[in-house]
């Protein structure tokens, strides 16, 4: 949930930015595309050892979540313990980016992108986590631990009850107040590898 540009500057690794393009493919729907086009002619493809190491990639629709549940109120001690150091005790202090508020900020002078202002499909948050944080441990989270955490920032952000149960069902249900504020990449070239 940290802007990876910003990481670049800590030392970002190699997995970083395979999980970050891993999480925008994912956030906006696309599946995973060969990095070279002819519309930029940079990059290369993606080989079936480097695909399949980022394993299965959760989109919009959560059909690839996997089962496990957990609620706001048991996310809240794991939040405080791997999350807030980076992110504020109410997701909204820093020193990364915030993870909660901004809601109806967006098309004013000062837009703050967090998740409940921007972020469109929970699901892809699951995905996010799941891959990419604690941003010193990527991937350290269990199944239960990610929906946890997911459960305790869309709490944050007045999206789900501190007791509702987050899992496989419930996830793709939650209304995500940005939800209609990406379009669909209308390139050919991307359009064609969905």
């Amino acid at each position: 949930m940290c802007d990876p540009t910003a990481r670049v500057s800590r030392g970002i690794t190699r997995w970083s930015l395979v999980t970050s393009a891993v999480f925008t493919a994912a956030m906006c729907g696309v599946g995973v595309v060969a990095a070279q086009t002819p519309r930029t002619g940079l990059g290369s493809p993606a080989t079936p050892s480097e695909i399949s190491a980022w394993g299965t990639i959760v989109g919009p629709g959560g059909e690839a979540l996997p089962p496990g549940r957990a609620t706001a109120a048991e996310g809240r001690a794991l939040y405080d313990r791997r999350c807030a150091a980076c992110h504020g005790p109410t997701g909204q202090e820093g020193p990364d980016d915030r993870l909660a508020g901004g809601q109806g900020s967006l098309a004013g002078d000062e837009p703050r992108k967090t998740v409940g202002s921007y972020w469109p499909a929970a699901t892809t948050l699951w995905d996010y986590v799941n891959r990419a944080m604690p941003f010193n441990q990527p991937g350290s989270l269990t199944t239960n631990e990610v929906y946890a955490v997911v459960a305790y920032v869309l709490f944050l952000n007045d999206l789900v009850g501190e007791r509702d149960t987050v899992d496989a069902g419930t996830l793709p249900r939650i209304d995500m107040p940005n939800r209609d504020g990406f379009v669909a990449d209308p390139r050919p070239d991307i359009a064609a590898a969905r």
